[in-house]
């Protein structure tokens, strides 16, 4: 190994460090991305009301509740700045990187250093550094290593002589196992992996050893069972996406081992959703890969103590750290494909080690001919998988970068079509925005959130039977999904049928209790059947869920206008902007009560031409309501030529419009304002 010599040892981990941060420099420019939102940007336990407790008492702590708290107590120091989330991420890694390190040197493997630094370096790692969320692999990663290391300590001193510190690593063995699980429940193979320690350093195994591993067996078997069910039961993964049986299990598992392999051997393309397989399990071909998997591994077990034992280990370990996710039990991710970069964040480990002691063995054979053939080789190679985990990086800057990238490589990927197109939506690229929703559909017909999207996007547009049509059709392939039924009463209470849309509202609470945009939706629909007190306690429970959302109390505000209650209803206004001062609709009823309510303690002229401009300005003077409102405050600040000049602007736009309730409305206002008297008259407020 190049680094050999009297270089201390600090210095060895200092490099690993330096090298990361290097590679991983572009990713410090990124920011939330994909499932980040449900994880800790809009997670209630995080941002919300919930808190800390909820993380460790209820299921919205998913299922890895110290990564959460994690992301809790990151929250509270800086907030959603997604640099110092990057940072820490980043830390993670390398720190994994130097206990990996420690631990093949004290497993004496060859080149143990370049076998670390090849693991930080390969770009297979960039999905689970550069992506927030996947704080998961390198929080676990970094208590698993250190339970390895304990566990090595505690063997090296010998299970039963008493000598100082033993009982110490043992117990640090099960507290560091214990914090791994806890972070990602994938990492419940641990007690396997410590068993082929201990037989890989004893040279055999004695199943005696399996009761001083039976605490951590446990501690992994009871979070095997909850992962099974949250991720059945509560994440949902159940439904036809995985449904396969199990030959068919058992084929996607021996193809997922020799794909993972590969793009360790051959990075490229790297994409973060690969194409989903479809498996036969009819075809005899179906079941090579599986096939030579076990030829593999037999043969190697019939060499465990040969010249490949160490090939034993390495594949072993491979294959024993892959199992959670190979298939065989349902995870939610496989609904988009049945491999990920971020699931072999743990495994890929034996394999580069395996493959820095064959080179570094290799060239040892050349030392003395060749001196500098060693540095230039291994630091070659390290210089290659750093720049190409540099580039890597680029992806998972943001969104459109993200979803451009994976339909580059993976052009019939539903989910990436869907999302790409809520984001151009966002940005209002409609016509774009559908033509990918319309994508994803082609690609998935059964993707329900595609469905929705393009239903949403129809109903913006008023194809309203069209959009029922495609929540319907998501509800008919997911009944459970409280987005589509959301989406279907928004659809039906703008078409007036607000008994059907209140029916599918309480039908999306009842499945997701805290969905804010239910309760305010269902709010919104039994404050227009006159349903105010029961409106008001919807909308009261979606802010004790959320209290950042401004437009519930916009919603909460028009509801209490309707119901009289006005003082309550400017309450309910001003937090709405406080919280976001350019809600258009927020501004121009506030502006309306301030400038035409009889209350004469209410009404301030001077702040309602303040809030209309900004309004109007908000919506390009397009919309006459808005203009009808910025002419009253007007004359209430007593600027009679200008709210005469804007009232007749508002009757040539709603005339314009087809609005000729409003249109009659601006000429009444106009002869008052012309009289120079303004109006005190109350209307009803802009929905």
């Amino acid at each position: 190994m190049f680094l050999r010599g009297r270089m201390l040892p600090v210095w060895q981990g200092g490099l690993i460090v330096l090298l990361v941060l290097l590679a991983y420099l572009p990713a410090l420019h990124g920011g939330f991305i994909w499932d980040d939102n449900s994880h800790l940007t809009a997670n209630p336990c995080i941002v919300g009301p919930l808190g800390f407790k909820a993380i460790w008492t209820s299921g919205s702590a998913f299922y890895y509740p110290l990564v959460l708290t994690s992301f809790w107590v990151q929250h509270a120091i800086w907030g959603l700045n997604p640099l110092p989330y990057h940072l820490v991420t980043i830390a993670m890694h390398a720190a994994c990187a130097v206990l990996a390190w420690l631990v093949l040197r004290c497993l004496k493997v060859p080149g143990a250093w370049f076998g670390a630094a090849l693991w930080a370096l390969h770009p297979v790692q960039t999905e689970s550094v550069a992506w927030i969320t996947e704080l998961k692999n390198t929080q676990s990663c970094l208590f698993y290593l250190l339970a390895i290391r304990f566990f090595l300590k505690w063997r090296a001193a010998g299970t039963f002589a008493g000598r100082k510190g033993t009982k110490w690593d043992y117990a640090l063995t099960w507290l560091c196992a214990a914090l791994a699980i806890l972070s990602k429940t994938s990492t419940v193979m641990l007690p396997v992996v410590l068993g082929l320690l201990w037989w890989w350093s004893d040279g055999c195994w004695r199943w005696r050893n399996l009761l001083r591993l039976a605490p951590i067996f446990m501690i992994s078997a009871l979070a095997s069972g909850w992962t099974i069910w949250e991720q059945r039961f509560h994440t949902g993964a159940v439904g036809p996406e995985w449904s396969q049986s199990r030959p068919e299990r058992l084929v996607i598992a021996g193809k997922a081992v020799w794909f993972y392999l590969g793009k360790l051997l051959w990075p490229h393309p790297l994409i973060f959703i690969y194409p989903r397989w479809g498996i036969d399990a009819s075809r005899p071909m179906a079941y090579l890969p599986v096939l030579a998997l076990g030829v593999a591994l037999f043969l190697l077990w019939l060499n465990r103590r040969g010249r490949l034992a160490p090939v034993f280990f390495a594949f072993v370990y491979f294959v024993v750290s892959l199992f959670p996710v190979l298939g065989f039990f349902n995870v939610y991710f496989f609904r988009y494909s049945f491999v990920g970069d971020h699931f072999q964040y743990l495994a890929s480990l034996g394999p580069l080690a395996l493959a820095a002691a064959g080179i570094t063995t290799a060239l040892d054979h050349f030392k003395k001919g060749k001196p500098l053939l060693e540095p230039v080789f291994c630091g070659t190679l390290l210089l290659v998988l750093g720049l190409l985990t540099w580039r890597q990086c680029g992806m998972y800057n943001n969104l459109e970068a993200l979803w451009h990238d994976t339909l580059a490589k993976n052009p019939d990927c539903s989910m990436a079509h869907s999302n790409l197109g809520s984001l151009l939506y966002d940005q209002g690229h409609m016509e774009e925005a559908m033509e990918h929703y319309r994508k994803a559909v082609q690609s998935d017909p059964n993707n329900c959130e595609a469905l929705n999207n393009l239903g949403i996007a129809l109903a913006a547009q008023g194809q309203l039977d069209e959009a029922i049509k495609n929540f319907r059709q998501a509800i008919q392939i997911k009944p459970n999904d409280s987005d589509a039924l959301d989406s279907l009463g928004i659809a039906l209470a703008a078409r007036g049928q607000f008994d059907e849309a209140i029916g599918n509202f309480r039908k999306a609470i009842q499945i997701k209790p805290n969905d804010c945009d239910a309760l305010d939706n269902l709010g919104t629909a039994l404050a227009a059947q006159g349903q105010f007190d029961e409106a008001i306690k919807n909308y009261r429970q979606a802010t004790q869920i959320n209290s950042n959302r401004p437009q519930t109390f916009f919603h909460w505000g028009m509801t209490l206008g309707q119901s009289g209650r006005t003082r309550e209803a400017v309450a309910q206004y001003r937090e709405a902007l406080r919280l976001n001062p350019n809600l258009a609709g927020a501004l121009n009823n506030l502006a309306w009560i301030l400038a035409s309510n009889p209350d004469d303690e209410l009404r301030n002229g001077a702040e309602a031409v303040r809030l209309a401009e900004q309004a109007c300005e908000l919506t390009h003077y397009g919309k006459p309501v808005y203009i009808v409102t910025l002419a009253a405050a007007y004359a209430e600040a007593g600027r009679f030529p200008e709210a005469v000049a804007t009232a007749e602007k508002a009757e040539q736009l709603a005339t314009t419009a087809g609005s000729r309730k409003l249109a009659e409305k601006s000429r009444q206002l106009l002869e008052l304002y012309r009289a120079g008297k303004p109006d005190h008259e109350p209307a009803p407020a802009v929905h």
